[in-house]
């Protein structure tokens, strides 16, 4: 299983967005972000916090709403 890297928020929201998640309609001021998806017939919501280090079990937490596997992220996140 690879390891998971360091990550800010802006990294995963840029792979967020290479998978075709959008901004969410505003949902008021604070320090998280939303994104929408329509997968199979369903709408996926992703929070993302706006932090510079985001902590492993939170980028796990942002991975499962996302429907993404480490892998995916990784590979998504690295290019190759």
């Amino acid at each position: 299983m690879p390891k998971l890297p360091v990550v800010s928020s802006r990294q995963i929201i840029n792979v967020l967005q290479k998978v075709g998640y959008r901004d969410a309609p505003a949902r008021g001021k604070g320090s998280h972000r939303a994104f929408i998806r329509n997968d199979k017939g369903r709408t996926r919501l992703v929070i993302v916090p706006d932090r510079n280090e985001i902590p492993k079990g939170t980028l796990l937490s942002i991975l499962e709403q996302a429907g993404m596997s480490k892998k995916e992220f990784i590979t998504l996140l690295t290019g190759y």
